[in-house]
């Protein structure tokens, strides 16, 4: 069969686009797989998601994925002197799970990031994990986001890319956990 020369060019412009595209979107295009992605890069599991130990160290627990912290893990007991107000002092200490830290600001617990309505961000809507993560303030105007969560970072996202981790966070599987209130650096003996 012989091609004209406008069906080749066109033929050579498709080839050439889709290698083109290939070769300069390494991250996926839906939604979901970009907000995994972002999740996955941003390193959300690190403190999300619960640790059991394995041969090659501390991996994230599949079966409690971005569910937070488990208020049935204890916290380690923090020697007197070692953390506090003083910026001399400033240091944190994590528990077993490492999703739980003490510092300077009191102990700060990882929310729990699954669709569970009643514990999660199931009844939240992506303007209000959007206010959030642009403002540090729980639902965009509640209590401070403590560290480690680097809001800040996450703030330099585009909107799209918020909707597509929102997105993301609510196609995982509910999990029922909640998660305490953070404790204020006077209230931890």
């Amino acid at each position: 069969m012989k091609m004209s020369t406008l069906q080749a060019v066109a033929l050579a412009a498709c080839v050439f686009s889709a290698l083109c595209s290939a070769q300069t979107s390494a991250a996926p295009t839906d939604e979901i797989s970009r907000g995994k992605y972002l999740a996955t890069f941003g390193g959300c599991a690190d403190c999300h998601t619960p640790k059991v130990m394995t041969e090659h160290g501390p991996s994230p627990d599949a079966s409690r994925m971005l569910a937070g912290y488990f208020p049935t893990t204890p916290l380690p007991k923090i020697p007197p002197g070692v953390i506090g107000p003083d910026p001399k002092l400033w240091g944190a200490m994590t528990n077993g799970e490492l999703t739980a830290w003490a510092g300077p600001w009191g102990v700060s617990f990882a929310a729990n990031l699954t669709p569970d309505k009643i514990t999660g961000l199931g009844s939240w809507t992506p303007e209000q994990f959007i206010a959030t993560m642009r403002t540090g303030k729980h639902l965009g105007v509640g209590r401070p986001l403590l560290p480690p969560m680097p809001y800040f970072d996450v703030a330099a996202l585009t909107d799209s890319d918020m909707r597509a981790l929102f997105a993301y966070l609510g196609s995982l599987p509910p999990i029922v956990n909640q998660v305490p209130p953070p404790i204020p650096p006077v209230a931890r003996k």
